[in-house]
Formats: C-alpha cells, sequence, structure tokens
C-alpha cells in the first residue's frame, strides 16, 4: 500500500486530495510541520532536506509533489485525469501543471518566510510586499483561462491538483482579488470537492 508522509499545510495536501480522487488505498504518517519531526534524522532518511510530501511505495522513496502526483497518474492509473499525449488540451494541461511550482509556489514560499517563519526582528516588509505583488499577478492568467471553463483544461484534470492547490493557498493568503471573479468561483468549486475537503481538513 501507498503511505504518504504528510503534515498539514503544505503540498502534502496535494497528494491526499490527488489519492481520495483516484479512489487509492494509502496509509498516512502525520507529522507536525516542525523541525523536530521534519528534520529528524528518521524523517531526512527520507528526504535528505527533512521535506515533504515523500511517497512510499514498496521499497521506492520518492519526494517533489509533481513528480509524486506524476509517478501515480502512471503508475496506478494509467494516466488517469491528465489527457492523452495526442490530445488537443495536453499542452495546456503540462502548462498549467508546471505554472504552479515555477510561477505561484515561489512567492507564496517567499510569503510564508516572511509572516511564518521567521522572527519578527528579521522580516522585510519590502521582501513581504514585492512576493504579495507577483502573487497577485501570477493569478491574474489563471483568473483569464478559466473564462467560460469550470477547470482549467475544461474538465477536472491533476493540473487542477497542482495549480487549485497553490490558488486556494494563494487565497487564503489574501493574494487573489475580488475582481478576479472566474478564479473564486473555480476555488468554490474546488472546495465543494469531497476530496479536497478531506485533504484540507487533515491535520
Amino acid at each position: 500500500m501507498l503511505k504518504l508522509h504528510f503534515a498539514p499545510n503544505s503540498r502534502a495536501g496535494r497528494i491526499v486530495w490527488l489519492l481520495e480522487e483516484l479512489g487509492l488505498p494509502y496509509e498516512i504518517n502525520k507529522m507536525a510541520f516542525h523541525p523536530k519531526d521534519l528534520k529528524s534524522d528518521e524523517h531526512r532518511a527520507r528526504h535528505p532536506l527533512g521535506r515533504i510530501p515523500v511517497l512510499e511505495d514498496g521499497d521506492l522513496m520518492l519526494w517533489e509533489s509533481g513528480a509524486i502526483v506524476e509517478y501515480i497518474l502512471a503508475r496506478y492509473k494509467n494516466g488517469g485525469l491528465k489527457p492523452a499525449v495526442e490530445a488537443a488540451a495536453f499542452p495546456t494541461y503540462l502548462q498549467w501543471f508546471h505554472y504552479c511550482e515555477g510561477m505561484v509556489m515561489p512567492p507564496v514560499n517567499t510569503i510564508i518566510v516572511q509572516t511564518v517563519l521567521l522572527p519578527p526582528d528579521r522580516r522585510s516588509e519590502t521582501a513581504l510586499g514585492q512576493a504579495q505583488r507577483l502573487l497577485t499577478r501570477a493569478m491574474a492568467p489563471v483568473d483569464e483561462a478559466l473564462a467560460g471553463s469550470d477547470y482549467l483544461i475544461g474538465d477536472f484534470s491533476a493540473a487542477d491538483v497542482m495549480l487549485g492547490h497553490a490558488a486556494f493557498m494563494a487565497n487564503r493568503l489574501d493574494c487573489v482579488t475580488d475582481e478576479m471573479a472566474n478564479l473564486k468561483a473555480y476555488l468554490a468549486r474546488i472546495e465543494a470537492r469531497p476530496a479536497f475537503q478531506t485533504a484540507i481538513t487533515m491535520k
């Protein structure tokens, strides 16, 4: 059985969401999002930098959430939740799948560092403001792409698992403006999915 090493309020939520959408059996090793768990010798044996998520599948130990998503789809669902390579939507699927980590998560990470992880005397209002503006700008093309569509490529796909989860985080950080009506409606659809609710409420 697949085993997911998980901490709440992290990218590991994407993997729970995907596993729930696919109806795959899995077990969870819940850890605190804290160095005492993540930087322990036990967890560093799974991930050299002490990060999550980590997927365990027999003797395999796999990290990086996008790689884990791709692995699960290829190994367990024969490409499910993604268009065929020859499909017209395939390039767009790839674009949004990777837009998540390329454009959205870097400023999210900076905001979390500047508001949560750093002690107050080491925080920078300049770095925080830059990251907030960058994140809001990164959300604008997503809002535009969702005009007339329920999901990023029309049907729900793993691109929504990747980018939808990141957009949910951006919204919680107040970086999705009220003018982004398409994106707000998209987030409401995502948040109504039972699999997403399971993932996001897991503590």
